[in-house]
């Protein structure tokens, strides 16, 4: 039996193939426990923020838009649901540190930038 010449660029190719198929596996996988806290924070903005963000997050332009909050913005988040932040009210004892966590996963989920 003859082996066949593998060049570089074709395995680098196989490996690039490879690559691009692990990380699109990953993108989307959200763990049951994540799914469960998106959901309830989904309920959790319906019946508190949408009044002023806007249906599905989608504001008309006189408030934050939620979906541009970043990863590393979640101490902002919390101090700003928590104290209220120029027109916004105060959070603080209405939400409890569990919703404002559910809150928090369900704008993540439906961020700009992830």
């Amino acid at each position: 039996m003859r082996a066949k010449n593998i060049t570089w660029g074709a395995l680098a190719r196989i490996g690039a193939i490879v690559a691009l198929d692990v990380a699109l596996s990953a993108v989307g996988t959200v763990s049951a426990q994540d799914a469960a806290k998106i959901e309830a924070g989904e309920n959790v903005y319906n019946t508190n923020c949408q009044i002023c963000h806007g249906e599905q997050l989608v504001n008309t332009g006189q408030t934050f838009d939620l979906r541009r909050l970043k990863e590393n913005e979640r101490a902002r988040f919390d101090n700003s649901v928590r104290n209220g932040k120029n027109q916004m009210p105060p959070w603080k004892g209405k939400l409890t540190d569990e919703e404002i966590d559910q809150l928090w996963h369900y704008i993540r989920a439906n961020a700009y930038q992830k």
